[in-house]
């Protein structure tokens, strides 16, 4: 498997491959795959209820929308499963101060872009069913109910859960299952979109050979954000695009 930042930079890698590498045998090449994230762009629209398969446990979730920024101090350990990390969520962004310190955990892997946060109130055995819970909230992030692309930027809120007294009916194997179809179906009612990578570019290139820049950008749905021209000691113009 063989993973670049583009077109251009796969072909010069399989070039290379096939030339240096390979003594200039032919390579069977399948279609490229791209990565896509899901996300969500609003809060659900209703308190989504999920059953265990024995009818026991009810697990009350919804989703909303990470605010901008917070997913990419994640991704830069900024905010972590910590004192100070937490801190920065109530600082930084507003967050109740009691919620912040009832983040269950992040995921994926324990540290991807989107937070499990427990708002329940006086909901008995809780904790006992922590593990299942952070196991379906991360098994739900890798895959999501899109395209089963890793989810970025989504909070989900655990609202209430009824549990059975008897811990036998209670473990993971019924709230594993439970969680997930609750999790799924709290981001299918907050407004889910897929989000696919983008290039931001700064081109720098003579005058006279813009209009063929133009071309490639439209080729690929470009969008130019702005145009400046230098001095003319210079004689060139900048393009700021992203694609």
């Amino acid at each position: 498997m063989i993973g670049g930042t583009g077109e251009l930079h796969i072909q010069i890698i399989l070039k290379d491959l096939s030339e240096y590498f390979c003594g200039g045998i032919e390579l069977v090449i399948s279609d490229p795959i791209i990565p896509y994230r899901e996300t969500i762009i609003a809060t659900s629209n209703q308190i989504c209820m999920s059953k265990s398969p024995n009818k026991h446990n009810h697990i009350h979730l919804t989703a909303e929308p990470l605010a901008e920024g917070i997913a990419e101090d994640i991704d830069r350990q900024s905010i972590s499963d910590s004192k100070n990390g937490r801190a920065m969520l109530v600082t930084e962004y507003g967050w109740d101060i009691v919620e912040g310190r009832k983040i269950w955990c992040f995921g994926p892997e324990n540290n991807g872009p989107n937070i499990l946060t427990d708002v329940t109130k006086g909901v008995l055995y809780l904790n006992e069913i922590r593990d299942s819970v952070t196991a379906a909230f991360g098994w739900v992030m890798k895959d999501g109910p899109l395209m089963e692309e890793n989810i970025r930027g989504v909070r989900i809120n655990m609202h209430d859960v009824t549990l059975h007294a008897d811990a036998i009916h209670r473990g993971g194997g019924q709230i594993i299952p439970a969680f997930r179809r609750a999790c799924i179906g709290s981001i299918l009612t907050a407004q889910p979109r897929l989000m696919e990578p983008i290039y931001l570019v700064d081109i720098q290139t003579a005058e006279s050979v813009i209009g063929g820049i133009y071309t490639v950008l439209n080729r690929r749905r470009g969008q130019v954000i702005s145009e400046e021209r230098r001095n003319k000691e210079m004689e060139h113009s900048s393009l700021f695009t992203h694609i």
